[in-house]
């Protein structure tokens, strides 16, 4: 049976604040306190988020009629709006701001900044640019694939590393050989783009600025199975990379091969951003925001993987509701994260950093 531990002089020196010593038998575990906290407070509004995002409509519909919906006991049209319509793309939504949130924990923890996104590594524009590039020539409008997302998020991530001259080595080269690709493999997709017709380049643009419309459980299935597969790896990443504040010689004196880390939560990271981008599109400023956000809930010494999921996850769904009734005409989720991520991007770049006095 697991108890909590009763710490002696040593160890109360040792053991983070936030945290509670959990033994059974010769094992134990730092409980986190306070990221426990965060999440438990983060679980109740993402789950009033998502009710208030299935009734958002600029029709107006009510609670009662949102509930008739689901329950199946209102009238056919009703019943196909909620169940059919709104319900598969809230859920969506979710899971693609898990994702990046996720992903954008990582790619900070690796780089050890904060404005070190998926986007500014590359990643998402490759994804972005698979996408785009597989309806070259197509008059449907209609975007491609969106399991092209992870490919294109795998092949930039390969082609950074190899700038980079390797996923294990220090952070800052791989974030400045990812803002390299980034733009290269960006103005490819937007060559691509310029050259197609009306139908298709109004079409691809909706995606391309980050969009649910339309996303149904034909690919929310699978994103689902991939992110019941890809979370707990990140979570036992996430673990890890809290040695990531130590120097590498102290954390490799603790048993950590920090080069197979580093590159195993990388990969993880591309994988899961690619899957995002994918599926909504090159959403903006979820990644970058989502981190900072929990860890200023989850607090200062560890790495809120899970914290990271559920903001992201929340600011997804806030801002895909928001676009539904802030407008006559819907805005793509996209655009709403774009506007309220400006002012966000300025707040990170001007407050100074309490410990280190940097922005």
């Amino acid at each position: 049976m697991t108890t909590p531990a009763a710490p002696g002089p040593a160890a109360e020196g040792v053991t983070p604040p936030d945290s509670l010593v959990l033994r059974t038998g010769t094992l134990s575990w730092l409980f986190p306190r306070r990221g426990a906290l965060a999440a438990a407070l983060l679980a109740p509004l993402l789950l009033l988020l998502i009710a208030l995002a299935v009734m958002a409509s600029s029709t107006g519909m009510g609670l009662s009629q949102t509930l008739s919906g689901l329950l199946g006991t209102g009238d056919a049209g009703t019943v196909m709006v909620v169940r059919e319509f709104r319900l598969p793309r809230v859920c969506v939504g979710v899971m693609v701001g898990a994702a990046l949130g996720t992903a954008g924990c990582l790619t900070q923890t690796l780089a050890g900044n904060r404005l070190a996104t998926p986007d500014l590594l590359g990643v998402g524009e490759g994804a972005t640019a698979a996408v785009v590039a597989s309806v070259a020539g197509s008059s449907t409008g209609m975007i491609g694939h969106w399991w092209l997302g992870p490919v294109g998020a795998v092949a930039a991530a390969v082609l950074v590393v190899l700038c980079a001259g390797g996923a294990g080595g220090a952070g800052h080269r791989v974030l400045v050989a990812g803002i390299g690709v980034s733009t290269v493999v960006g103005a490819a997709g937007d060559l691509v783009m310029s050259r197609q017709n009306d139908n298709t380049a109004g079409g691809v643009f909706l995606w391309a600025v980050g969009s649910l419309n339309g996303r149904d459980w034909a690919v929310g299935t699978p994103l689902l199975i991939a992110l019941l597969f890809l979370l707990p790896l990140t979570l036992a990443a996430g673990h890890r990379l809290q040695l990531l504040r130590f120097d590498d010689d102290t954390a490799a004196g603790l048993g950590v091969d920090l080069r197979r880390l580093r590159a195993a939560a990388f990969a993880l990271a591309v994988v899961l951003a690619g899957l995002a981008v994918g599926v909504g599109g090159p959403v903006a400023f979820v990644a970058l925001a989502a981190p900072i956000l929990a860890a200023r809930l989850a607090g200062p010494t560890r790495v809120p993987v899970l914290g990271s999921a559920l903001t992201g996850a929340a600011l997804i769904t806030a801002a895909d509701a928001l676009g539904r009734v802030a407008a006559p005409v819907e805005l793509p989720v996209g655009v709403v994260t774009s506007v309220l991520g400006g002012p966000f991007l300025l707040w990170v770049l001007f407050r100074a950093d309490r410990t280190t006095g940097k922005a």
